[in-house]
């Protein structure tokens, strides 16, 4: 692991997005909360929040934070039959929370494949990025503007 023990304790924020389309029927099951499994988005949201406390023990190297938040938010589009997901993490700390909040956009929009395969195998998940961080030694980053909604 890199060391960061000289490094500054400072607050720091890192917010993850991603994308999953799927059949029209699919994102209206979801919506009106009536998958076999249960509650998508409510399941999907604690899975997503679960897998950014659990970050260190999936990515090698990766050092283990003390998270102060973490939230996981979904925006449904109908338009493309797809639901965006965001993943915030936040710490204060020696290293950023970057890796935390793409792990939890990822599981996040990884369980709602799960609880909706069985209707839809064809989702596509994809445009996983990290979209902001704040705080640190390297300062703030604010990505482009995502082209692709895919």
């Amino acid at each position: 692991m890199v060391d960061v023990g000289a490094k500054a304790s400072t607050h720091r924020v890192a917010v993850a997005e991603g994308r999953i389309t799927m059949q029209p029927a699919t994102l209206a099951l979801i919506e009106s909360g009536t998958a076999k499994k249960g509650d998508v988005l409510g399941v999907a949201r604690l899975a997503g929040i679960m897998a950014a406390k659990k970050t260190s023990d999936l990515i090698p190297l990766c050092h283990p934070i003390a998270l102060t938040r973490v939230a996981v938010e979904f925006a449904v589009d109908p338009a493309s039959h797809s639901v965006l997901c965001t993943a915030t993490a936040e710490c204060t700390g020696q290293t950023g929370v970057e890796m935390e909040a793409l792990t939890a956009a990822s599981v996040a929009l990884l369980t709602i494949y799960d609880m909706c395969k069985a209707v839809d195998r064809g989702m596509v998940m994809g445009g996983v990025r990290l979209r902001e961080k704040r705080g640190g030694k390297s300062g703030d980053f604010l990505a482009p503007r995502a082209h692709d909604a895919t």
